[in-house]
């Protein structure tokens, strides 16, 4: 049986020596656990561990681990590409969308908003190394993207998310400078705090150059077994 304790704090460990070696504190980078593909029970494990964030990649999937986890205090987080049809139940049931790389996209999102749930926190997802298989805006569209979705009132646009080829770590400091630069020129700087960069295999990195959030999966619950089709 997994020991999802041990694993986590093997993670966390790792997050606090790379806070302590780029002189940060460990408490302004947060974990979130990818549960894609992962049933509810193995969810269920890792919350008792102390896991609250998790993170899904596919909607429906999502939707019913929800169901089946809905006594526990669980953030959602939706890290995966956002489609247009699929906007009306992201809005309903998650906490964040990590995915957002067009105004329409989150207009819909505001609009599609429960009045009785707080403003839904958005990350902009960013092409950081022009990659042709990659979602997310280009690096320069993102200051009008800021100024356009800032003003809408079911949205609380947090900053940015980033997933570079697994080889360019590098372009976690372009990342940063990005989110830096919109920072200094950003109309509500309180709440551009999250930079959403970092994955199992390249989190120290990521943290040396700013990220507030690792997602993190496989070295949380192992490799993910093959989703059904």
């Amino acid at each position: 049986m997994t020991d999802f304790g041990l694993k986590r704090q093997q993670i966390l460990s790792k997050i606090e020596a790379a806070c302590k070696k780029n002189a940060r504190k460990f408490e302004d980078v947060q974990l979130l656990a990818v549960s894609k593909t992962h049933p509810a029970d193995v969810l269920r494990e890792m919350h008792m561990a102390g896991q609250r964030r998790f993170g899904e990649n596919y909607l429906q999937e999502a939707l019913a681990k929800q169901e089946q986890l809905q006594d526990l205090d669980l953030e959602w987080h939706f890290i995966g590409h956002v489609q247009r049809n699929k906007t009306k139940p992201l809005a309903a049931h998650f906490d964040w969308i990590h995915g957002v790389d067009r105004l329409i996209i989150a207009e819909r999102l505001s609009a599609q908003r429960p009045e009785n749930l707080k403003p839904l926190n958005i990350c902009i997802q960013v092409n950081i190394d022009g990659q042709d298989s990659k979602d997310g805006c280009a690096p320069a569209e993102v200051p009008e993207l800021v100024q356009q979705i800032s003003q809408l009132a079911n949205i609380r646009l947090r900053g940015l998310m980033v997933i570079p080829k697994p080889d360019n770590t590098a372009a976690f400091a372009d990342a940063k400078k990005l989110f830096d630069d919109v920072k200094a020129q950003h109309a509500q700087p309180d709440d551009w705090d999250t930079l959403s960069m970092g994955m199992s295999g390249d989190l120290e990195e990521a943290i040396a150059a700013g990220s507030t959030m690792v997602r993190v999966g496989t070295a949380l619950f192992g490799v993910r077994p093959i989703k059904s089709s």
